[in-house]
């Protein structure tokens, strides 16, 4: 497991009957959580900042106190991320990917940046913001125009004008992106157990997500340097994807991995989804 410990701006307070209390910035979050399935003997305390509470059609809604404002800003390692309560419990951001985050800026500046970048489901552009800021140039796919108008706002907040924003059903903008010719250097995935695109397009993971990356593979270009992926799908495991990125792309060494954060109070680790990377460290 890698875990992110890094955060200044960020951590788990404690966790306890499905849920999480979380101290983002100044203010406090309680939402629910699905790994935490355990008991403890620390109470989660009610009076928070905000609050993400179940309703009987299993969606939900935020319960948010009066000093607490809509969107606020927090940062790490100087990198600044806007943080905003969304629907489906979300705030604009995975914290637990920094750990990714650093392994992709790390390779990209041992090519001192001179590589292209695709980001596919990119969410709010928190791998989008941080590729670019080592140099890369980015492309940022995701098919929902509110999350492509938050992730404009983290490379504003960051300065950065190397990232070329696309609201487009992943697939067919691959599809597309094939038949044009283009390649890329890295490729970065973290799709969704379920979604639809803005045409009605259907995407179920464990069904479509081997012949996606077979069909990502086409866009790599000879001087390779990563492909990533990120599931938050509990069948999903690690070594799963570690076999479908072995499947579909030849070479290249692969690693895969739980992401977790640590746990202020019960010192315990917060498992947050799993990760697989296929890396060429070699440029021809």
């Amino acid at each position: 497991m890698k875990i992110a410990t890094d955060w200044k701006d960020y951590v788990v307070l404690s966790t306890a009957n499905g849920e999480k209390l979380e101290r983002i910035g100044g203010y406090t979050f309680l939402r629910p959580d699905p790994q935490v399935i355990w008991k403890t003997d620390f109470k989660i305390k009610d009076n928070v900042d905000a609050k993400y509470t179940r309703t009987e059609n299993k969606s939900g809604e935020w319960k948010i106190s009066k000093r607490m404002p809509k969107s606020f800003v927090i940062s790490r390692k100087k990198v600044k991320f806007h943080i905003e309560p969304m629907s489906f419990k979300h705030i604009c951001l995975f914290p637990e990917q920094a750990v990714n985050w650093d392994i992709m800026s790390d390779l990209i500046r041992s090519r001192n940046g001179n590589v292209k970048v695709l980001n596919l489901f990119a969410y709010t552009g928190g791998a989008s913001v941080e590729c670019a800021l080592a140099g890369a140039s980015v492309t940022h796919v995701d098919a929902a125009k509110s999350m492509i108008d938050i992730a404009k706002i983290n490379a504003k907040l960051n300065n950065i004008d190397n990232i070329r924003f696309i609201q487009d059903d992943c697939k067919k903008f691959v599809e597309r992106e094939i038949r044009r010719g283009n390649k890329y250097d890295a490729i970065i995935m973290d799709p969704p157990s379920f979604g639809r695109g803005p045409k009605g397009e259907t995407w179920k993971i464990e069904d479509d997500i081997f012949e996606f990356v077979k069909l990502c593979a086409k866009l790599l270009s000879d001087d390779k340097l990563f492909v990533l992926i990120n599931s938050y799908t509990t069948g999903l495991q690690p070594t799963v994807m570690s076999n479908i990125l072995n499947s579909t792309i030849s070479g290249g060494e692969t690693e895969c991995y739980e992401v977790g954060l640590p746990t202020q109070e019960e010192g315990i680790i917060l498992p947050c989804g799993c990760s697989a990377i296929k890396i060429f460290k070699e440029k021809r």
